[in-house]
Parts: structure tokens; C-alpha cells; sequence
């Protein structure tokens, strides 16, 4: 009977573990998760940026316009200023992407318009300027080079896309009398007139 029992009351020792065992894998807790830090403003990052360019820090000004444009993907501030960073160090294939970039969220940009097409132009220029020293110039790069300068000009209101250097103005005569030399090798002036700074006119 003793037997009995006590297998009874094993078997109830062991169900009450499996059960205590259960519930406590219920009621064990998540891992905290620390909490998101609250994404700075548009201008915190636009300031932050002008300030690394406006020190020199043209790189670093770009790598935050570019943070800031992922942040604010339907703004079109930071794709203006790397336009413009781009286009101020000469690199005109970047700063036409850039201006693209700009486009898209607003059609109607001026800055981006003038940064495309005065890029555009210079590596036009470049290129062609490249093509000529190479003697390679001719048939439609020639003829389509030809119709744009004419678009251009037409564009400007201009008859010649680069004015002509002007020629260098004639030594003037002295007005009156002749400047002739000492022995001593000053000038004197051979003037009736009275007044001796007439040749200085």
C-alpha cells in the first residue's frame, strides 16, 4: 500500500514540475528593444551640411546632402546643392545628375535648367575642342556640332557664338609738335603752343 501511494504521489510531484516548467517558458520576456532615435529635421541636416561646405569641406557637405536626400526622399534642397557643389568644382557629368534629381521633383527648376544646360555646354565644348585637335571633326559630328552652334546663337540673339578678340588699338601720335631729344637725352617738345602738356594728352 505504501508502494502504492508513493508512486502516486511521485507521479503527481512530477506532473506539477512539468507544469511549473511549462508556465515559466509562457511567461519568460521579450528582449527589450532600445528605443528609435527621433530622425533630425530636413533643415538640421541642410545646416549641418552648409556648414562643412562653407569650411571647405566640400566632400563631407556632399556625403550629408546625400544622408539628407535618404531622409527626405521627396525634397529636392539636397540634390540642388550637390548639383551645385558639383558644378562649382568643374565636374559637370555629376552636377547634371544631380540637377536631374532635381527635375524629377520639381520640373520646373531654374538652377537645375542652368546647371544642366551650361554643363552640358562645357563638356560639349571640351569635347569638341578635343575632336579638332585630333583632326577628327567631320561628317555628322561636324553637321550636328554645326545646327547646335546655330541653335545656340539663336537662343542668345547672338550672330557668333564667341565674339573675336579685338585688335590691339594703334600707338595714338602725339597731337601737336614733334618730341625730339636732347643731348642729355630728355624730352622736349617742338611746339609753338603754350602749353608745355599738350603732348601728354
Amino acid at each position: 500500500m505504501t508502494t502504492v501511494l508513493s508512486l502516486g504521489r511521485a507521479a503527481q510531484l512530477a506532473g506539477a514540475i512539468v507544469s511549473v516548467v511549462a508556465l515559466s517558458a509562457c511567461t519568460t520576456t521579450a528582449p527589450v528593444t532600445p528605443p528609435v532615435a527621433a530622425k533630425p529635421s530636413l533643415q538640421s541636416m541642410l545646416a549641418q551640411a552648409g556648414t562643412a561646405s562653407s569650411t571647405g569641406q566640400k566632400e563631407q557637405a556632399v556625403k550629408l546632402w546625400k544622408q539628407a536626400a535618404e531622409a527626405y526622399p521627396a525634397d529636392k534642397s539636397p540634390w540642388l546643392s550637390i548639383a551645385q557643389t558639383r558644378y562649382e568644382a568643374g565636374q559637370y557629368g555629376d552636377a547634371i545628375v544631380n540637377a536631374q534629381e532635381v527635375l524629377v521633383r520639381d520640373p520646373n527648376d531654374t538652377l537645375a535648367n542652368s546647371i544642366i544646360a551650361i554643363s552640358g555646354l562645357r563638356l560639349s565644348t571640351r569635347s569638341l575642342a578635343d575632336l579638332s585637335r585630333q583632326n577628327n571633326l567631320s561628317g555628322s559630328i561636324r553637321t550636328e556640332s554645326q545646327d547646335l552652334a546655330k541653335l545656340l546663337r539663336e537662343s542668345l540673339g547672338e550672330t557668333v557664338l564667341v565674339p573675336p578678340a579685338a585688335p590691339a588699338a594703334a600707338p595714338t601720335p602725339p597731337a601737336r609738335g614733334k618730341v625730339a631729344t636732347k643731348k642729355g637725352g630728355k624730352a622736349r617738345q617742338e611746339d609753338n603752343s603754350a602749353n608745355p602738356f599738350d603732348a601728354l594728352k
